[in-house]
């Protein structure tokens, strides 16, 4: 039975991305760290589609997690049809300020699990001759950025790596697509604040239902890069042209303009 398995999955663009899968049929598999909201996404989707939602309750930042999310689908004999590695967090501050178990965190999530998983499930997919992986970036990936440094680094990272992917896999019958949206409203803004403290990103935001539509009917497509909207589509182009140090420069002031809208709760 075609399964789709999405990191992530209890909440926000993870969530929708699920809803999508669910509508066409795939068996869900959603892993998370948050109980409550798994069992109640597990619910939702069972109810209004029909669907078989397994679940996986996992703190997902600790080092062995993709091996141990790998083990619980062989221990269910569950192939994955659809991998979207959708989970991640951000920071925001200097290098040096932030809090480095944030940072590690940061980096067992939007880099090293994402890479195990697509290494732990790809075989099955190739000897299927079938699969689709959609890795979750973001408009971060095509520049460096000041106050977000180890963010934008790593969707950096998941671009370069999913481009690289997708040419491997050519002929194959597999596909790797990466999702590049601009800010999404998901709570992630919640999730990059410092101290008790909320970031509010107020520019060129897309909800999350239309970006989960826009990235997984790219992945189905096969396309390997997608951007959200025109306007991102434009800013994503604008690396190309312009000296890295005209880039920096702008994407500080962005940065700078962030940190004048952070307000106590």
């Amino acid at each position: 039975m075609k399964t789709a398995l999405i990191t992530g999955g209890a909440g926000g663009l993870g969530f929708e991305f699920a809803r999508l899968a669910a509508k066409d049929g795939y068996q869900i598999v959603l892993a998370d760290v948050q109980a409550e909201a798994l069992q109640n996404a597990q619910k939702t989707l069972e109810k209004d589609y029909g669907v078989k939602v397994h679940t996986i309750q996992k703190n997902l930042a600790s080092p062995d997690a993709g091996k141990e999310v790998f083990e619980e689908l062989q221990k269910h004999q569950l192939k994955i049809t659809i991998l979207v590695n959708n989970v991640g967090i951000g920071t925001f501050g200097e290098l040096w300020e932030v809090d480095w178990a944030r940072q590690n965190t940061l980096l067992q999530l939007n880099v090293h699990l994402l890479t195990q998983l697509t290494y732990l499930l790809l075989p099955d997919m190739l000897a299927q001759k079938s699969g689709k992986i959609l890795n979750m970036a973001s408009m971060a990936a095509f520049q460096p950025c000041p106050f977000m440094a180890t963010y934008y680094a790593s969707k950096a990272y998941v671009l370069s790596l999913t481009e690289s992917l997708a040419n491997e896999l050519k002929g194959t019958g597999v596909t790797a697509t990466v999702f590049c949206p601009g800010p999404i409203p998901t709570g992630f803004q919640d999730a990059v604040a410092k101290r008790n403290q909320k970031l509010n990103f107020t520019i060129f935001h897309d909800t999350p239902e239309r970006s989960a539509r826009t990235g997984y009917r790219a992945m189905m497509a096969g396309k390997t890069v997608v951007v959200n909207t025109w306007i991102n589509w434009l800013m994503s182009a604008m690396p190309r042209f312009l000296p890295r140090k005209v880039i920096v420069g702008f994407t500080r002031k962005m940065q700078e303009s962030n940190a004048k809208s952070i307000v106590k709760k």
